[in-house]
């Protein structure tokens, strides 16, 4: 059988990517319409289309010509908080509704696992830390209400077509294949590891830490990171787990510790050997003050183990990246 991957040239998408092939367990399928993704983060041997998901008549060409696809792995959406206050129906129209596109297609091909790229902004404020898949979702921007709509699309589908679906919600993504090979690239950047790594090549002056006034120790956001391979190692497992005729649910995934803005900062400073120059700014919108996921379902259901557990293994992996690749994906061209 093989596995489709929506997203698969973007940042954890093309760790996915290379997770599987390496792996070799499937064929893998990349679909990406290259907006935010790059060509050069798709392993060559995957088999790769250029194209949008939104777009039925492209997917279909996809589906015909890969009959034994039998499991999507969604990971095409836009993910830019801020940007999505500011434009909160370009994330309904992407997002969401072409979550409903791509259903109609799989269902049409008789598609019937997907396994979807959620995240931990849908709940918003959350009423518990750490927070559990029962938390109340209760999403505080369009970004968040995008994702839980998707999940909401999916859940009817599975009742109405047996579509089964895993939404993995997670936290922050952080770090790069340790070789240095694949790695985060965003135009413009918006994450906060990578940019503080921009600093410490001297491609930024200095990094702002967006508010110090939040309810947390040290007065700045705490967030649980997660490596993208533990993601990819996750999304494989849920695939697994669909294939064996198990029921829709969904798992959230982190580390189950959180770090605060500061505490990064201080853990690349030591990582790279830089000295980092920071400045605080105001808060942006939208942003809770803690995050933190608790994962115990995710390991005991689906085996899930962390590998990259440590926070400064991953500011390592990242900086590989960085430090071999100045100028990101263009260094290839």
């Amino acid at each position: 059988m093989s596995i489709l991957v929506l997203g698969g040239a973007g940042y954890i998408g093309s760790h996915m990517v290379d997770r599987l092939v390496e792996k070799g367990e499937e064929k893998v399928v990349v679909v990406d319409s290259l907006v935010t993704g790059h060509r050069a983060a798709v392993h060559p041997d995957a088999t790769f289309y250029q194209g949008d998901l939104t777009d039925p008549d492209f997917m279909r060409k996809v589906f015909a010509a890969n009959p034994d696809i039998d499991a999507v792995i969604h990971f095409a959406a836009y993910s830019l908080v801020a940007e999505s206050m500011e434009n909160p129906l370009k994330y309904f129209d992407n997002n969401t509704a072409g979550m409903v596109k791509l259903l109609k297609v799989m269902n049409e091909f008789g598609v019937k696992y997907i396994v979807f790229s959620s995240t931990a902004a849908t709940y918003g404020i959350p009423d518990e830390i750490p927070i559990k898949e029962t938390t109340p979702q209760r999403p505080i921007n369009p970004y968040g209400e995008s994702k839980l709509m998707m999940e909401t699309i999916m859940k009817w589908s599975d009742q109405a077509y047996g579509i089964k679906f895993v939404p993995l919600r997670y936290f922050n993504v952080a770090g790069a294949k340790p070789d240095g090979s694949i790695g985060e690239d965003h135009g413009p950047e918006t994450h906060l590891l990578p940019i503080i790594l921009q600093v410490a090549q001297g491609v930024r002056e200095k990094i702002m830490i967006f508010g110090n006034d939040y309810n947390t120790p040290d007065g700045t956001n705490i967030r649980d990171y997660v490596h993208p391979f533990d993601l990819a190692d996750a999304h494989l497992l849920a695939v697994k787990y669909l294939r064996k005729g198990n029921p829709s649910t969904a798992f959230n995934l982190g580390s189950s510790t959180g770090f605060s803005n500061l505490q990064i900062l201080e853990a690349a400073r030591k990582v790279t050997g830089k000295e980092i120059p920071a400045e605080l700014a105001d808060r942006r919108p939208g942003d809770p003050d803690t995050l933190i996921a608790s994962s115990d379902k995710a390991r005991e259901i689906l085996g899930w183990e962390p590998q990259f557990d440590d926070i400064e293994k991953i500011i390592a992996s990242a900086w590989a990246w960085h430090s071999s690749h100045p100028k990101g994906y263009d260094d290839r061209k």
